[in-house]
């Protein structure tokens, strides 16, 4: 007995060294024998491994064998033994995709994830998550047969398209940033708003003469003035006799102090135009920002020259430096119109054949006139425009039209042959340059180029009245001339593309081609806006050709403008 015992002791030890010498020598089986769980995989029909020691310290729990197949397919099929429970599963990855996989649990420490934790159903967020359905059973290949079934899948339906969520985040993200920078905004500009008011009424208020001032300058302005002439009758008499410019020096030098100011009736690059009463009349008055002083100063130069005066020129009345708030301000007093300027007049307006010929010829006759020198010793120079656009030409009440805005103003003499150009740096408005403007191929020491320039522009004023004339039944809306072509605020390198390199046109209505009157503006439109400058009509011949289509189309009234050829 006792030499059974001592071989049973040994095959005991010399097992137990066969399995501890296995495990020394192979790493990896070493490893798996150190974990709580062990799985062994073999072909079907192979032995069973040895026991390990996990298995000899739970020995009380019931194993056994199960099916065992990798995803997605599992078609290769092993045997897992030592297994405490079996398990199967199928999957539904985000994307829709399903996979299928046999198992087994062999530690019960695992059992709380597979077996005893409800099936997982993860609805998708962001295109992340999925679907699992497990089956567990305690049993040799009780994992066997079909893998348990998902619900159907139901679609998710994301308002707006798969980005809805991110959309939503950034959008709250730039709510939380701008929100209150708009916040901030709106209560300065109301803050703005009301100061501004405040000015405006601290201004007129200033402005405001009591009656007793109001006798005083009536009999300063009587005695200044001709005779014994009222205000009207003296700015009458000075529209029409063409003997000067401008109410007298002494009486310019006190036009700010005797002037109260209405309304604003316009604003620009330059500053404000508003609406102001002097003696019991309407004038406008032009009030230019300090850093465009070069302007005040070059128009005031020009409606001071001597002649100027015409019914088609904006009338001047003086100017005048003033402080106002410690803020200096540059004035122009003129004749006030209350129709507006044409591009104002024209977006609200059709016209018929008769206000189509009172407005261009007004406008012609008035370039004429600048266009001209007047020799003499009380003579003019000749003056070139160099700015016209129909924001430049104002509407009077009888339907003609007078020039105004000379502070890109050229003079040209030909007794001393000297240009004078100015201190201006400007150059215009780009969507009326002429080609040689805008290549800079013009010669600015001849004044004849400048001239063309004006003619150029003039064309593309004719354009935007002829849109708006009424010919059988039609009339087309306002729109300023390349509106199609150009944005609204044209740089200068998209007016040299169109106008230079493309030599693109404003085109001319199909319904123009029956109409008499509008098909001879439009040959007269292409003369004066032609590539070449040398090939453009001079002011007196647009004029003319003007004369011999009204009087072809047999248009009555024109007689009340007194335009002479």
């Amino acid at each position: 007995m006792a030499a059974v015992k001592l071989v049973d002791c040994l095959l005991i030890a010399c097992l137990v060294s066969s399995v501890a010498g296995e495990i020394s020598r192979s790493p990896h089986l070493k490893e798996e024998y150190d974990e709580d769980d062990l799985i062994n995989e073999h072909e079907p029909g192979e032995p069973p491994p040895e026991i390990s020691l996990n298995s000899i310290q739970h020995n009380n729990l019931k194993r056994y064998k199960c099916h065992s197949c990798e995803p997605p397919y599992c078609l290769r099929t092993t045997i897992c033994y030592n297994a405490i429970q079996c398990w199967k599963s199928r999957v539904r990855e985000s994307s829709g995709i399903e996979s299928v996989t046999r198992g087994c649990t062999t530690d019960h420490d695992q059992l709380p994830l597979y077996c005893r934790s409800p099936s997982l159903s993860v609805q998708r967020k962001r295109h992340a998550g999925g679907q699992f359905q497990i089956e567990c059973c305690a049993g040799d290949f009780c994992n066997d047969g079909d893998f348990p079934e998902l619900p159907a899948l139901q679609p998710i339906t994301e308002v707006g398209g798969p980005y809805t969520e991110q959309l939503i985040y950034v959008l709250k993200m730039a709510a939380a940033v701008l929100g209150p920078v708009a916040a901030f905004g709106a209560v300065g500009l109301m803050a703005l708003y009301f100061l501004r008011r405040y000015y405006r009424n601290r201004l007129c208020n200033e402005n405001r003469l009591d009656p007793d001032t109001y006798y005083a300058q009536d009999e300063l302005l009587r005695a200044t003035a001709a005779g014994d002439s009222t205000l009207r009758e003296y700015l009458e008499q000075s529209m029409t006799s063409g003997s000067g410019s401008g109410l007298p020096l002494l009486i310019q030098r006190t036009l700010a102090k005797q002037i109260s100011l209405l309304e604003c009736i316009g604003k620009g690059r330059y500053g404000e135009v508003w609406r102001g009463i002097w003696h019991g009349e309407s004038i406008a008055v032009k009030i230019f920002f300090s850093r465009d002083e070069a302007s005040w100063t070059r128009e005031t130069e020009i409606y001071s020259t001597i002649l100027l005066r015409h019914e088609n020129i904006l009338g001047y009345i003086g100017s005048d430096m003033t402080s106002r708030n410690s803020c200096t301000q540059l004035w122009l007093i003129t004749h006030y119109h209350q129709l507006g300027s044409l591009y104002d007049y024209l977006n609200y307006t059709s016209l018929s054949h008769q206000q189509l010929m009172l407005l261009c010829l007004s406008i012609a006759n008035g370039i004429v006139h600048l266009h001209t020198e007047i020799f003499g010793t009380q003579g003019k120079p000749a003056i070139a425009h160099r700015d016209i656009k129909s924001k430049n030409i104002l509407v009077k009440s009888n339907g003609t039209c007078c020039i105004a805005d000379f502070g890109l103003a050229v003079m040209h003499s030909q007794s001393t042959d000297q240009l004078d150009i100015g201190s201006n740096p400007k150059v215009g408005t780009r969507r009326y340059m002429a080609p040689e403007v805008l290549d800079e191929s013009m010669r600015t020491d001849n004044f004849d180029s400048f001239r063309r320039a004006d003619m150029y522009a003039l064309g593309l004023v004719f354009w935007e009245i002829c849109r708006r004339t009424i010919s059988n039944g039609i009339v087309e809306e306002y729109k300023p001339p390349f509106y199609d072509s150009v944005p609204s605020d044209p740089s200068f390198e998209d007016m040299r593309k169109v106008v230079c390199v493309d030599q693109r046109r404003p085109a001319l209505p199909n319904r123009w081609a029956s109409d008499t009157l509008l098909s001879g503006l439009g040959k007269l439109m292409r003369e004066c806006w032609h590539q070449n400058p040398n090939v453009r009509l001079p002011a007196l011949r647009v004029k003319k050709t003007l004369l011999k289509l009204a009087t072809t189309d047999h248009l009555t009234g024109l007689d009340d403008m007194e335009i002479c050829v």
